[in-house]
């Protein structure tokens, strides 16, 4: 596969997994046409032209030419100076290394992580919040992550990848959408009683069974296992944690358990305050089941796979 083929995939897997469902997705996509159209000559300069057909700001390519052919990729949670001094390494040794991919955004794409927040506030009303309230709460919070980003180095990476010439690109939302509607259906179709049920399905997924083996398995972290589950909100898409105000909005809309990666000690106490529980399921095992979804697709085109840096690899693929 090209480069662009692998990008574009990504895109359409996540598309196609946003649980805001393809009609809001495309009306991103026609608000982000209008834009461009109508901004200033000297405004277009300045424009991303990739959001005219990828909704997602933190999933790009990074470094390389996009006709590149791909036969084998080094994949991580997250690339940084360290992942892509091994795949230098690793070349030198004779392994063959076309991309390095992280899942975690890098460059240009971490600048941008806080424009994919947007999605929370549909994603909230989806499970009963109002829109404008769910727009009012998650709107300081955005501006607080887009500021959070401005101090950093974005490209130290990137800049690495460059001097050693490896094409290098990540895919974060998309693969986050991924996990967040595989992990919803099975729980929607298995509809478990309590904290403790939910637990129990989690860990018959292979990532959450891995990770369980080595202490960072699914915990719960507010409500004990014996509690009701009530309506289950699975968290684990939109860039990153969004506002704590938003609890008490979730409580009043019945949900009663939020499934998420990880959670702050402030979000955390404002759940316990609206009594819906809470079920850490495993940051790095959320993100390599995110993403072994997005490299089963690679692995079917033939692509070879090189796991690293807190990916845990499984394949769902079935073998002849």
């Amino acid at each position: 596969m090209k480069l662009k083929e692998i990008y574009d995939l990504a895109i359409k897997k996540g598309i196609e997994n946003d649980p805001r469902g393809k009609k809001e997705v495309a009306k991103v996509l026609k608000k982000a046409q209008k834009a461009a159209e109508e901004l200033k000559k000297d405004e277009k300069k300045e424009f991303d032209r990739e959001k005219l057909s990828n909704p997602y700001s933190d999933t790009r390519i990074l470094y390389g030419d996009p006709e590149t052919e791909i036969r084998s990729v080094l994949v991580g949670v997250d690339i940084e100076v360290g992942e892509l001094l091994l795949a230098d390494r690793l070349r030198e040794k004779g392994r063959q290394i076309d991309l390095v991919m992280s899942h975690h955004p890098e460059g240009k794409a971490l600048a941008g992580l806080y424009e994919v927040m947007k999605m929370q506030s549909e994603i909230l009303e989806i499970f009963g919040v109002p829109i404008n309230v769910a727009e009012g709460i998650m709107a300081s919070r955005i501006n607080e992550v887009k500021r959070g980003l401005l101090p950093l180095n974005h490209n130290r990476s990137v800049d690495t990848a460059r001097i050693f010439d490896i094409p290098m690109m990540c895919i974060h939302t998309p693969a986050d959408n991924m996990v967040t509607t595989f992990v919803q259906n099975l729980l929607d179709k298995k509809d478990p009683e309590t904290v403790g049920d939910i637990i129990k399905i989690l860990k018959e997924i292979p990532e959450y069974a891995e990770a369980a083996k080595a202490g960072t398995g699914p915990i719960p972290v507010v409500g004990d296992r014996d509690r009701k589950a009530g309506r289950i909100f699975v968290d684990m898409t939109g860039g990153t944690g969004g506002s704590e105000d938003a609890f008490a909005k979730m409580s009043q809309a019945g949900v009663g358990t939020i499934i998420c990666m990880h959670i702050g000690e402030k979000h955390r106490k404002e759940a316990e305050k609206n009594h819906i529980n809470v079920i850490i399921a495993g940051h790095m095992a959320s993100d390599s089941l995110g993403m072994n979804l997005v490299l089963d697709e690679l692995a079917q085109k033939g692509i070879e796979i090189i796991p690293c840096s807190g990916l845990t690899r499984f394949s769902r693929l079935k073998t002849k």
